[in-house]
């Protein structure tokens, strides 16, 4: 394996370093890196917290970046423009979140490829490149099937008190929120998306009640209407699904892609063993 390059792997809420220096891995995780929400100026700041005297940036040839909003030119400007003041000497790679998924998950095989983690996304990889895209629409219009959308429906029971008592008492011992100081994070606070996103975790802590799996079975059964349904691939070649939401709740993945009738391909909780492994192959 070449040395003295960087894979990073961004999502909405966190993002994953992996530094390949003398034959030595090291991971560094910062909060996601979003030109959606950070300017360049603050993604320098938080790279230079982040590997100061920690790693030689200037011995770093390669850089690989995949993150979200980078289908959007605007954005990949941006990060070029980050990267570069931190990393002077690299040559850049800046891809999608969703190619990291192709390649992590298909290598040079065809696949569809899925996001489910704080957002959603997916799209078809002909073993180059992506030559479909379902449309992204973010939380607010879309993401279904994802850890927003899900939290989403946690906060709408909880506070339209649809769920049973037994689960309203769950809630309010685990966050001790009121209806006010959720209102003010959702529309006023910033990142209301990886705010909401959090509350997934109180599917993962009541699974097996009836009204917690009929959340997480409609949820991401909206994530294979929506979007795999749409594509003819989806009955064609493997379908891999990469992110938290995902990787945790893979026995309702497994369900549902019995009945749409499609092939379950791989189901990751992150892409970065095998963006090691296709680079690795492809250095």
């Amino acid at each position: 394996m070449k040395n003295n390059f960087i894979i990073a792997d961004s999502g909405a809420t966190k993002c994953q370093w992996t530094v390949v220096q003398k034959n030595k891995k090291k991971t560094i995780t910062t909060i996601g890196i979003s030109p959606y929400f950070l300017s360049a100026e603050e993604i320098v700041a938080i790279l230079n917290k982040a590997f100061d005297k920690k790693i030689d940036c200037l011995a770093i040839k390669d850089i690989y970046f995949y993150g979200t909003g980078l289908s959007n030119q605007d954005n990949v400007v941006i990060i070029k423009k980050a990267l570069k003041q931190v990393f002077k000497k690299a040559n850049l790679d800046i891809q999608t979140d969703l190619m990291a998924i192709a390649r992590a998950s298909c290598m040079d095989q065809k696949g569809v490829v899925c996001i489910l983690g704080t957002g959603s996304n997916a799209g078809f990889y002909n073993g180059k490149k992506m030559t479909k895209n379902s449309p992204g629409l973010g939380y607010v219009l879309g993401d279904e099937g994802s850890g927003a959308y899900l939290g989403k429906k946690v906060l709408q029971y909880y506070l339209y008190q649809t769920f049973d008592e037994d689960l309203m008492n769950a809630f309010e011992q685990k966050y001790h929120l009121d209806r006010a100081t959720i209102l003010n994070q959702v529309y006023k606070a910033p990142l209301a998306n990886r705010y909401i996103a959090q509350f997934t975790e109180f599917l993962v802590e009541n699974r097996g009640h009836y009204m917690i799996e009929n959340i997480i079975e409609d949820g991401l059964n909206d994530f294979f209407f929506t979007h795999l349904n749409k594509l003819n691939e989806s009955w064609l070649y493997p379908i891999h699904f990469v992110g938290s939401v995902a990787f945790g709740f893979k026995d309702i993945l497994k369900q549902l892609a019995q009945t749409y009738e499609f092939e379950l391909g791989k189901i990751m909780k992150t892409p970065s063993e095998g963006l090691l492994a296709y680079h690795h192959k492809h250095s």
